[in-house]
């Protein structure tokens, strides 16, 4: 039995929320000896960048506990803010404490927006980041969206209209079964034609992010972090979620 403290929400009214089409309550949490969020995720990408991050904020960022043996949540939600609550209510109604979960992936222009809510799994239901990396770049081949005046790795290539992209993530936390708070974050960039970096997860080699000039996977974890979907949507949940 886990005998740390629990720590318990306050909520305060009238707080703007993130998504303005729902009402949101502000949280905030009242002293505690420490404080644990609980990431409801088994990608230990994911799970990296947040406790690095969280690492000097004052508290800890933890895998659900035991998450691989309990129910899983399945993920049939039709946006990244669906899928991300449906994950935080989820876990956060099997175990104690504050869950927060993580939807995000990558949307392209030639692609209708694709691979979406379904960038996990691009490639099939058990791909690796390698597969779906190339699905995606054999999926631009196909719409011919490429710039064969340049090389494979070139900027100016990856510059096509068609080529442009976005990097989304939703954070919901969660705690007894109820929403606290929703954050989303954006990264806007470019698909390159081929990987460049050894950093970072996913689409990561392929993400050109024109004001560093760089791939998100040729950033450091700080540089990543900063700027990345995944930095904002955490740090609009900082905003809210007042650590003691």
């Amino acid at each position: 039995m886990d005998a740390r403290p629990r720590p318990r929400l306050r909520v305060l009214p009238g707080e703007r929320p993130f998504f303005p089409r729902q009402p949101i309550a502000r949280v905030s949490l009242e002293p505690q000896p420490s404080l644990t969020l609980y990431l409801a995720s088994l990608n230990p990408g994911k799970l990296r960048e947040f406790c690095q991050a969280a690492s000097t904020l004052g508290f800890s960022i933890e895998p659900v506990p035991r998450i691989q043996s309990l129910p899983r949540c399945t993920e049939d939600g039709t946006s990244f803010e669906e899928n991300a609550r449906k994950k935080a209510l989820h876990y956060s109604r099997l175990v104690p404490g504050l869950v927060f979960a993580d939807d995000s992936g990558i949307s392209v222009n030639a692609l209708g927006g694709a691979p979406g809510i379904y960038s996990a799994r691009y490639a099939g239901r058990n791909a690796d980041d390698a597969a779906n990396n190339e699905k995606l770049l054999q999926e631009l081949r196909l719409r011919g969206a490429r710039d064969n005046r340049h090389d494979r790795q070139s900027v100016d290539a990856a510059r096509s209209p068609g080529r442009a992209a976005r990097y989304v993530c939703v954070i919901a936390l969660a705690e007894e079964g109820q929403i606290r708070v929703v954050a989303q974050g954006k990264a806007e960039g470019t698909i390159l034609e081929a990987p460049r970096g050894d950093g970072g997860f996913g689409y990561d080699p392929l993400f050109y992010y024109p004001p560093l000039g760089k791939t998100f996977a040729e950033l450091t974890p700080d540089e990543k972090f900063k700027v990345s979907h995944r930095g904002e949507a955490f740090r609009k949940l900082l905003d809210f979620v007042k650590v003691a």
